[in-house]
């Protein structure tokens, strides 16, 4: 999942360069839901969603509508790198959003100290270049970490029960619906480049169609604080995809930093107690996730 979700930033950020964040949301989510939706149709189709359509939605808002149009356009002004270093909030956020869902899955003093030595590796990793061209792409990329924490939450307090593929699958033609009408109106008129489509495929079907189907199976195993700990690791797989990609220099800072983001992910992710169990969700174990 690391390195799954780490690779979207520099994708991204190569998409919006020729098409609009409502176009590349709509294409990624409409894609990956083509390649999901015969999954949940041959498992039942949607009467495992029950009644839980309005929390069913309100998943799809935070954890992909919202994020994923505020990323892109956020990442018309700032690097991929910062991108990923604003995003790596989600497991603080989510520290203080789990609780107020009834979460047993509660980190203590260690663990907030495993975050915050983990920030500090992120922002020795990234560097502080904070220069960006408005104070909006800074407010957007907080909603995404905040839409990003709350979507785990949501997941386990009130989506046990249905399997993830449908959850996932729901969500994604959900989100194509609602941003089909802006993105007929903002498609581009030329045919984007082909390193703009491959980005666009990659997205769609690695980053967003296999990886939701792993994270579940993540969040089922660990709880949904501990999960959100791998966007800790995200900014380092974009700082070492810059080295491999864009023939950046890898710094002492990024191999400081990347020691120093992989010790406070253990440290987060610690349990106090032999006898303490993680938080489970049972509908959405991993062999029902994959």
């Amino acid at each position: 999942m690391c390195v799954i979700w780490g690779i979207p930033y520099l994708l991204i950020r190569i998409a919006v360069a020729e098409v609009s964040p409502a176009v590349l949301v709509f294409t990624r989510t409409a894609v990956a839901a083509l390649i999901l939706m015969p999954v949940v149709l041959a498992r039942g189709g949607l009467r495992s969603v029950g009644g839980k359509w309005v929390p069913l939605l309100a998943f799809a808002g935070v954890e992909v509508g919202g994020p994923w149009f505020l990323m892109g356009s956020a990442e018309q002004h700032i690097s991929s790198s910062l991108a990923a270093l604003l995003v790596s909030a989600v497991p603080l956020v989510g520290v203080l959003i789990n609780p107020m869902f009834g979460a047993r899955d509660r980190i203590g003093p260690v663990g907030v100290g495993g975050l915050l030595l983990g920030l500090v590796g992120v922002l020795a990793i990234v560097g502080l270049d904070l220069r960006v061209s408005n104070a909006w792409a800074l407010v957007a990329m907080a909603l995404v970490a905040v839409g990003y924490a709350l979507g785990p939450a949501l997941l386990s307090r009130y989506l046990t029960g249905v399997p993830a593929p449908t959850v996932i699958g729901v969500s994604l033609a959900a989100c194509a619906i609602v941003y089909a009408p802006v993105a007929a109106l903002q498609w581009p008129h030329a045919m984007p480049s082909a390193t703009v489509v491959g980005s666009v495929a990659v997205l769609a079907v690695v980053c967003t169609a296999l990886a939701f189907l792993l994270f579940f199976a993540l969040v089922a195993e660990i709880g949904p604080v501990r999960s959100t700990v791998i966007t800790y690791i995200n900014p380092a797989v974009a700082a070492l995809l810059g080295v491999a990609v864009l023939r950046e220099n890898f710094t002492l800072g990024m191999g400081v930093g990347f020691l120093l983001v992989l010790a406070g992910s253990v440290l987060a992710t610690r349990r106090h107690t032999p006898s303490e169990a993680p938080e489970r969700v049972p509908e959405l174990m991993a062999e029902e996730a994959l």
